[in-house]
């Protein structure tokens, strides 16, 4: 009988790996806007320029428009409510997305009373929701091909990532530009529109009545947010608007929250622009994101506002 061999078995087996590493390394270079809704705030060099906030920001604010306005590239770093609510991991996030050079930056930092709450049944940090968000797991945010967020973040076959690419199948119906802008194609027909703003109006009725309260932790973390980027360059806040079932809601819940920014925007020195009475002029997917052309609209005036204040 022959005896069993290390070298030999490892020198056949090498050849697997390096066989698996190979495909896996092919498959991972076509990951685009299409992979998830994530990958690419991961995939770009870092920016100057940003802006902060949950879905309601990656949607609605244009950094392209924003670019043609103001003369400066811009890159929307806004995930979701789960993945970046205003508090210690995001400030992490930041500090390892934003260029460090930044000197004479523009952050613009949209709030609202979600991205700045919290389930008082979760009262321990170690529980808050961004916990398992990407920005807590993640140390490389600009490698062209970020293996780094694909290893521990994109848990489907990589042989999607290849099949579903843009330049296969066109862009998804959530498709996540370089620049960090979340552009969503829904029907936008009046009755889809009304069934989506519907079934969204009837879960804010339901978190209206649940346990959230504007958090100390995340108010906190949003003045050291503003803190951190007021010393590399002009920060102003932001409130985009929702629809008025969405807004009517948000108001009765969080009497309090239009005083605490602007209570903020004063200590802080920062503009606060906010938009949220203004919601009839705007059109949105359901009721709670504004659609792509009403984003680029809002982010016209907020580069009117910037160059205005930027005048005085």
């Amino acid at each position: 009988m022959n005896s069993f061999n290390m070298k030999e078995f490892l020198f056949k087996i090498s050849f697997y790996i390096i066989g698996i590493a190979a495909v896996l390394l092919f498959l991972g270079s076509y990951a685009d806007g299409n992979t998830d809704d994530n990958y690419m705030h991961f995939a770009v060099k870092k920016p100057h320029n940003i802006i902060l906030g949950d879905s309601r920001g990656a949607q609605g604010i244009v950094p392209e428009v924003l670019k043609t306005k103001l003369s400066v590239p811009f890159d929307n770093f806004s995930l979701n409510i789960g993945d970046s609510p205003y508090g210690q991991v995001y400030l992490k996030a930041l500090k390892r997305k934003l260029d460090p050079d930044t000197k004479d930056g523009i952050f613009i930092v949209t709030v609202s009373p979600w991205n700045l709450s919290l389930n008082e049944l979760i009262p321990n940090e170690e529980d808050f929701p961004e916990k398992r968000s990407p920005l807590n797991n993640m140390y490389f945010y600009d490698w062209t091909y970020n293996y780094e967020y694909l290893l521990k973040n994109y848990t489907r076959s990589w042989f999607k990532i290849y099949m579903e690419r843009e330049s296969a199948v066109g862009r998804s119906n959530t498709f996540l530009h370089k620049d960090g802008w979340m552009e969503v194609n829904v029907n936008m027909h009046k009755d889809s529109i009304a069934a989506r703003t519907a079934k969204k109006t009837r879960e804010y009725e339901v978190q209206e009545r649940k346990n959230y309260y504007l958090s100390p932790q995340r108010l906190a973390a949003l003045n050291e947010i503003i803190g951190f980027l007021r010393t590399r360059g002009r920060v102003c806040l932001v409130r985009i608007p929702t629809s008025k079932n969405l807004t009517d809601i948000e108001n009765r819940k969080f009497p309090q929250f239009k005083k605490i920014i602007q209570d903020i925007s004063h200590k802080q020195n920062v503009k606060y622009y906010d938009f949220s009475e203004d919601f009839y002029k705007y059109v949105y997917t359901d009721g709670n994101h504004m659609y792509k052309e009403s984003g680029k609209k809002l982010t016209s005036r907020i580069a009117d506002s910037l160059k205005s204040f930027r005048k005085n």
